[in-house]
């Protein structure tokens, strides 16, 4: 075990303490290059305490842009945790490597993930750029935002439907007209759109 892995071990108590976490990954980026970020992250996510392993997909998501295999480790590795906290920190993970190269440029990316055959790569787009509409880009492009949530309004995994309805309810509060014009397009005879329906429009029907 690497000194670092074990200082961690001390410090992180056992409770879920993201804060923590978060504090100690930004810490070990801020002061280490990006290839020794690459190299943690993956020595971390060998620890068999899941709090170490979200710091190491953290220093994963800090060190892609420099460093494919680390986006491609949290893609195709990560997403397979079978803990939801761990898939947590991979959408935190995700919006980060998207805030270092921008979320314009990350468009491509952002689809490519939305495509995926796994649900927890489709939800940590989803769930990980929420707000969506408070993040750069999308903040001026609000219907770029609604546009690719709801292409996924019909997901087949529940968990990520609930993503994609929850972040278009965010996006409601400051854009309701987009978000309303978007709904009222939508077909409502099939139950998963429905679902994603109401979970989208809850503050519009409050508006009403």
């Amino acid at each position: 075990m690497s000194d670092y892995m074990e200082y961690l071990a001390d410090l992180i108590p056992e409770k879920d303490s993201l804060k923590l976490v978060k504090t100690e990954a930004e810490k070990y980026y801020k002061s280490h290059s990006l290839e020794e970020c690459y190299a943690m992250g993956r020595e971390l996510y060998q620890s068999d305490n899941f709090q170490i392993q979200e710091v190491g997909v953290f220093l994963l998501g800090y060190s892609a842009h420099e460093f494919p295999a680390a986006l491609a480790f949290l893609k195709d590795t990560v997403s397979q945790h079978d803990s939801w906290k761990v898939q947590e920190i991979l959408a935190m993970a995700f919006d980060n490597h998207c805030k270092i190269i921008g979320y314009e440029n990350a468009l491509p990316l952002i689809r490519e993930w939305f495509a995926s055959d796994c649900a927890n790569v489709r939800r940590a787009v989803s769930e990980g750029l929420r707000v969506w509409t408070s993040r750069p880009y999308f903040k001026e492009n609000p219907q770029e935002a609604i546009r690719l949530l709801s292409e996924h309004k019909e997901d087949g995994s529940e968990y990520v439907r609930k993503s994609i309805g929850n972040a278009l309810k965010d996006i409601s509060k400051k854009f309701p007209g987009y978000v309303a014009e978007e709904l009222g397009s939508w077909d409502l005879n099939s139950r998963e759109i429905k679902q994603v329906h109401k979970l989208a429009s809850k503050f519009l029907r409050q508006d009403e």
